[in-house]
């Protein structure tokens, strides 16, 4: 299953508790045509088949592609060469072993 760091717990509750944003919202992660391109979305409710984690108030709603795609990962931020923030993934066994 999909794990989140603590930084990404709260990444993830600051979007999706933006104002006007309902209160159930999530942050949805979905596949492009079933690639392994992912897609995120914040979104009011999770899809009728979406596997939904809760993390400390923080809910990600993963399609199925989506869900067994990152079921051995963990989600992380962090930022690119340009200092810009964003989401990193990473195999579970990688960021347990600490590198």
């Amino acid at each position: 299953m999909l794990m989140l760091t603590p930084t990404a717990i709260e990444v993830v509750r600051t979007i999706t508790s933006a104002e006007g944003a309902p209160e159930e919202a999530g942050l949805r992660i979905s596949t492009a045509d079933g690639a392994q391109t992912l897609q995120l979305e914040v979104a009011a409710v999770p899809a009728e088949l979406d596997q939904v984690l809760d993390a400390e108030g923080s809910r990600i709603f993963l399609d199925r592609d989506a869900a067994a795609f990152l079921d051995d990962k963990v989600l992380d931020t962090g930022t690119d060469r340009n200092g810009e923030g964003g989401f990193v993934i990473a195999q579970q066994s990688q960021f347990t072993s600490g590198n």
